[in-house]
């Protein structure tokens, strides 16, 4: 892959039915569309380490609709999964890619499956990193796992969204609330820090009321469906693909390992000291296995 010199930031919109989708692309080379995860959250938690990906691709983020900069008038009722897809999918078309490489974090991981699932044909290469479960089997025992291992965490958590700054969507309330819910699942309390801080960067309190809204949306037609998994839709999948996760991941390998195993020859990574958000823990491995994936 030829490098290239880091070019600067370009944003811009795209106006889709009830929504504006607003995306930031850096760097020039083969297409890449970076997956945040939440699904709550906005791209800006990436920022910056997802960047250094820019030296030798094209990297597009978006913020997915209702959430972030693509927040505007969206109704949380209004999205599905197959909203979010029909996103994605016209964002392509919009940049005028025939085919692209995709990487999805953590809950990015499944809207990244879900795409590919329905349309391979439009993929160079798949990557997951730090995904979540793709099965509501998976699901149920990631929330096992969590409380057994953090159960003062999970108690926690439930007193602290029974209180008032919390359920109107103040910020400082709801920052306490990801510094509990993510101190198990990244290495350096510094770094825990410092992604808290980005979780709501510019978010009004009526916007993590609907994002959080979007969240329980979303999970409602994938995880807490009876039946829901994505795992034998995946047996046979064409395109390359690579999957990265912590061992020290609050999200259980054995469920990234369940992905791998029905992808043929998928590559799987398994990094030592990384938690959930590896590309801060372990930037340098991630990018290392990033880059000799897609060269």
């Amino acid at each position: 892959m030829k490098t290239n010199m880091q070019s600067s930031p370009r944003e811009g919109t795209l106006r889709v039915e009830n929504a504006e989708i607003y995306y930031r692309e850096v760097g020039e080379g083969l297409p890449l569309i970076i997956l945040h995860g939440g699904p709550d959250f906005d791209h800006n938690y990436l920022l910056p380490e997802m960047d250094r990906l820019a030296d030798s691709l094209r990297v597009v983020y978006y913020d997915q609709r209702g959430r972030g900069k693509s927040g505007g008038s969206v109704r949380p009722e209004e999205i599905t999964m197959e909203s979010e897809i029909e996103d994605l999918e016209r964002l392509r078309r919009h940049l005028g890619w025939e085919s692209m490489a995709i990487l999805g974090h953590s809950w990015g991981g499944l809207l990244a499956m879900e795409y590919a699932i329905r349309h391979a044909d439009r993929l160079s290469h798949l990557i997951l990193l730090n995904t979540v479960p793709a099965s509501r089997e998976d699901y149920l025992l990631f929330q096992r796992e969590r409380a057994k291992n953090t159960p003062d965490d999970i108690a926690r958590l439930a007193e602290m969204r029974a209180t008032a700054p919390y359920q109107t969507g103040d910020r400082a309330a709801d920052e306490a609330y990801y510094r509990v819910h993510f101190r198990a699942a990244i290495r350096r309390p510094e770094h825990l820090e410092n992604l808290v801080s980005r979780l709501r960067a510019n978010v009004t309190p009526e916007g993590i009321l609907r994002s959080r809204r979007i969240e329980e949306k979303l999970m409602e037609q994938t995880w807490l469906v009876d039946g829901y998994d994505l795992i034998p839709k995946l047996e046979g999948f064409p395109v390359p693909t690579l999957i990265i996760h912590g061992d020290q991941d609050f999200c259980p390998a054995e469920c990234a390992f369940h992905i791998a195993a029905a992808i043929p020859e998928a590559r799987f990574g398994l990094l030592k000291g990384c938690g959930h958000f590896s590309y801060i823990d372990c930037p340098d491995q991630v990018f290392g296995e990033i880059r000799r994936f897609l060269m």
